[in-house]
């Protein structure tokens, strides 16, 4: 009787391990995606705000 405990305690450790993994990186993988867009938006909005270089090619081939 106690060999059928152990193993049943053991086959249940095993089962949980695969629930304790998908908590551990389902949040991991949505701050990530979360996060990865975040810094898009930031650097297309700054890339948008802040004047490029590309203004300054403009006024110079116009010069030529």
């Amino acid at each position: 009787m106690k060999k059928l405990q152990f193993i049943v305690i053991i086959a249940s450790v095993f089962m949980l391990q695969a629930c304790v993994h998908k908590i551990v990186t389902v949040p991991a993988k949505v701050v990530y995606k979360t996060t990865k867009g975040v810094v898009k938006g930031t650097a297309a909005v700054g890339k948008a705000i802040i004047p490029g270089d590309s203004d300054d090619d403009d006024d110079k081939k116009d010069k030529k």
